[in-house]
C-alpha cells in the first residue's frame, strides 16, 4: 500500500511531499469520479512541483464539487493497469464482479467499445469470493496465468472489504502491477449502504460535512429522504414512487411555463405529522431557488385529515419563514375531511388542487410568476 498524507494548503502539500520523498501524486479529495480528466490529479517530481500542483487543484470545481482538500500520495512505477469492482446488482438481486485486464480508463467506455474485455461474474451472496472464485474471475477477465496468483488474493481482500463494511460498491481503477512486481490499488471508490449504518458507528467519521449540501444535511438530521435538484418547484410527497411520478408531472407541466423544473425529491414516508411536515417545508423553503411548493399526498395509513392538520400546524410553526405559495393535492383515505380542514383554515399561501396534473400545473405557474 502506498503512503499518503492529507493536506489542506499548498504549504502543507509541499511539507508532505518532502516527508514522503521522491515522486508524489497530488489528488483532489472530492466524492466524484473523473478527477484526473478534470485536472484534479497531478504527478509531481519534487516538493516544489507538488506545491504548484496543489495551487492548481485546491479551489478547482470538479462536476460541482469544489476541492478543499488533497491527498499527497507516494508515486508508483506502473508496469500495467487493471480494473476490479464488486457491486450490488439490483436487477438480479445478487452481487456482481466487473473485472478487466485493461484498467485506467472509463469502465463505461470500455463496456461499450470493447465489451469482450470486461468480465461480468455473478457473485453468490452467501459463498462470496474465496480464493478459487477469485482465480476464476481473473481467468475470465483474461489475466495471464503468471498474474492470476498475484491478483486473486487482492480480489478476495476487496470482497472482504465489500462484505465487512456493508458496501454497495467497491471499485479499484486502476489496480496496478508495479515494475517491482507488486499489486497495488492506486485509486478506488467505495459506496456504503446507509441502511447498515447502525452496524458501523465508525462510518460517521468518514463523512465530509463541509462538502455536503447544507439542505441535504439538514434533511438527513431530521430523517427525511431528500435530494436537492436544480429547479424552482419544491416537492413533498409520501412514498418514493409517488414523489418520482410527481417529479415527472411537474417537469412536464413546467414546459408550458418557461421551463420550470422540480427543485427537489422529498419523501416524508408514511407519517405526515405537523413536525414531519414542518421539517420538510423548512428544508424546502430554505432553498433560495424554490419559488413554489407542491404537496402531493395520497392518504393511506396516514389519512388525509391528519395530513391536512399537519400542513396547517406546520405553517403555524414556521410562521414568517413560510413565505412561498403551496399547492396541495390530497387524495385517498378521508380526502373530503382533509380538504375541508384546509378550506376552513384558509391560509393565504395554500391553494387546493383536485388532481396531480392540476396541482403540478398550478405550482409551475406560480413558480414561473415568481422568477
Amino acid at each position: 500500500m502506498l503512503p499518503g498524507i492529507i493536506a489542506d494548503t499548498p504549504e502543507e502539500v509541499k511539507a508532505a511531499a518532502e516527508k514522503l520523498g521522491g515522486v508524489t501524486v497530488v489528488k483532489a479529495q472530492v466524492k466524484v469520479g473523473g478527477r484526473g480528466k478534470a485536472g484534479g490529479v497531478k504527478v509531481a517530481k519534487d516538493p516544489e512541483a507538488a506545491e504548484e500542483a496543489a495551487k492548481a487543484i485546491l479551489g478547482l470545481d470538479i462536476k460541482g464539487h469544489v476541492v478543499k482538500r488533497v491527498m499527497v500520495a507516494g508515486g508508483a512505477r506502473i508496469a500495467q493497469e487493471f480494473y476490479f469492482s464488486v457491486l450490488l446488482d439490483r436487477a438480479n438481486r445478487s452481487y456482481l464482479s466487473l473485472t478487466s485486464y485493461e484498467g485506467g480508463m472509463e469502465i463505461e467506455q470500455l463496456a461499450v467499445e470493447r465489451p469482450e474485455a470486461l468480465a461480468r461474474i455473478e457473485v453468490d451472496p452467501i459463498a462470496g469470493i474465496d480464493l478459487d472464485t477469485a482465480k476464476q474471475i481473473a481467468l475470465d477477465a483474461k489475466f495471464p496465468e503468471e498474474l492470476i496468483e498475484k491478483v486473486a488474493p487482492v480480489f478476495v481482500k476487496l470482497w472482504e472489504v465489500y462484505k465487512g463494511e456493508d458496501a454497495t460498491l467497491v471499485e479499484v481503477n486502476p489496480l496496478v502491477l508495479t515494475e517491482e512486481g507488486e499489486i497495488i490499488a492506486l485509486d478506488g471508490k467505495v459506496s456504503l449502504d446507509e441502511n447498515a449504518g447502525f452496524r458501523h458507528p465508525g462510518h460517521e467519521a468518514l463523512e465530509d460535512a463541509e462538502a455536503a449540501d447544507p439542505l441535504e444535511a439538514k434533511a438527513k438530521k431530521n430523517d427525511l429522504n431528500y435530494v436537492k435538484l436544480d429547479g424552482e418547484v419544491g416537492i413533498i410527497g409520501n412514498g418514493a414512487g409517488l414523489v418520482m411520478s410527481t417529479l415527472d408531472v411537474v417537469a412536464y407541466a413546467g414546459e408550458n411555463h418557461g421551463g420550470v423544473k422540480p427543485a427537489n425529491f422529498l419523501d416524508i414516508g408514511g407519517g405526515a405529522s405537523a413536525e414531519v411536515m414542518a421539517n420538510g417545508l423548512d428544508v424546502i423553503l430554505g432553498d433560495e431557488q424554490v419559488k413554489s411548493v407542491f404537496v402531493n399526498v395520497f392518504g393511506g395509513i396516514t389519512a388525509c385529515d391528519a395530513v391536512a392538520n399537519g400542513i396547517v400546524a406546520a405553517l403555524g410553526i414556521l410562521g414568517d419563514a413560510a413565505s412561498k405559495p403551496l399547492v396541495v393535492r390530497l387524495d385517498g383515505n378521508r380526502v373530503e375531511e382533509g380538504r375541508a380542514i384546509l378550506r376552513e383554515a384558509a391560509h393565504p399561501l395554500v391553494t387546493l388542487a383536485a388532481s396531480m396534473d392540476e396541482g403540478a400545473d398550478k405550482a409551475a405557474e406560480l413558480a414561473a410568476a415568481a422568477k
